[in-house]
């Protein structure tokens, strides 16, 4: 068994080791017909980490629109026009609480409010706090997406109850500025940074079939390694009328799974958790098959400005394909 056999690779990745580039390049080139049995082998990486569990989480759309930032991909820029995207500003603490407590008897353990914007003044970390409140008091783990924080911004949501920063690098450095011009690349690794020097939990990850490369895809998941991220959020794009990607073709349900394949070897201690896009992607007739592709996580209920899948159907696909809700995974 050479060191660039698949079996070799997975048993290097199963020990926690990193892969070299070689073995990287064997991954990436795999050919297609052998795509089920790389999936078998992520399946029993994460099942070294996490067993036969899977975690649910779900978010609010809890401040929507007119966002200073020009992503390409997404409804909510203000940069792009037509997108019919809602526009409303941050929800009230009620309003939160309840779709919280909704998350919470569908079965979601964490609960994040995510907020449209850069930038956090004065007022609005105010309304942040009392939205963490809000979740904490259903009994979620409470999560916050609001853009880029200062480090005195996140002691004070910390003091509030915050457990969980999210906060997507979206791709790879290199292909960044193809995707954002509004703002640097650093600045967000910064945030990431700050936010896990101020202790909390971070969920960072991003997003596939934008244009990247199977190179920018390696260096996004390498980067995370390096950052020590232990929850990558892994989105789909879901092209959008009125943003510059809205006729880019999704990715093909081979291709996608590929990628969540290669980020259980690249990542086998971090939870992977499949996010936006995954009805456009995988539709209904894959879920079991990416249930058992090196996900660890799912998230239900609705996106950020689109459909998610039923709840239901969810729970019955994790139930077939032999896994169980893990109700406290981090």
């Amino acid at each position: 068994m050479t060191n660039l056999s698949l079996e070799h690779i997975a048993a290097t990745a199963r020990s926690g080791q990193a892969l070299s580039d070689a073995q990287i390049r064997a991954l990436v080139s795999l050919d297609p017909e052998r795509l089920p049995q790389l999936l078998a082998h992520a399946h029993a990486i994460r099942t070294v980490r996490f067993g036969n569990r899977i975690s649910l989480c779900a978010i609010v759309n809890a401040q929507s629109g007119r966002c200073s930032e020009d992503c390409s991909f997404c409804a909510q820029s203000a940069h792009h026009g037509g997108t019919e995207s809602p526009e409303y500003p941050l929800l009230s603490p009620q309003e939160i609480g309840g779709a919280a407590r909704t998350a919470k008897e569908h079965g979601a353990h964490r609960f994040g409010i995510v907020a449209s914007g850069k930038f956090v003044g004065s007022d609005l970390l105010k309304g942040f706090a009392a939205a963490v409140r809000a979740v904490a008091a259903q009994g979620l783990v409470p999560d916050l997406s609001p853009g880029i924080l200062e480090p005195e911004q996140f002691r004070v949501l910390k003091t509030a109850g915050l457990k969980g920063y999210h906060h997507n690098l979206e791709t790879s450095a290199s292909h960044f500025p193809k995707v954002c011009t509004t703002h640097a690349y650093d600045e967000d690794v910064r945030a990431v940074r700050a936010a896990m020097d101020a202790g909390l939990h971070v969920c960072c990850g991003g997003i596939f079939g934008i244009g990247e490369s199977w190179e920018d895809r390696v260096e996004l998941a390498l980067l995370l390694r390096s950052m020590g991220v232990r929850s990558v959020p892994m989105n789909f794009l879901t092209p959008i009328p009125g943003t510059p990607l809205a006729h880019r073709e999704p990715l093909s349900p081979e291709e996608a799974l590929h990628i969540v394949a290669l980020y259980r070897f690249l990542l086998p201690e971090s939870a992977l958790r499949i996010c936006g896009g995954r009805q456009t992607v995988f539709g209904s007739g894959r879920k079991k098959e990416l249930l058992v592709s090196g996900a660890s996580g799912l998230m239900v209920g609705d996106y950020l400005t689109t459909t998610g899948a039923g709840i239901a159907s969810d729970h019955e696909e994790i139930s077939r394909a032999g896994l169980s809700v893990n109700p406290t995974a981090v």
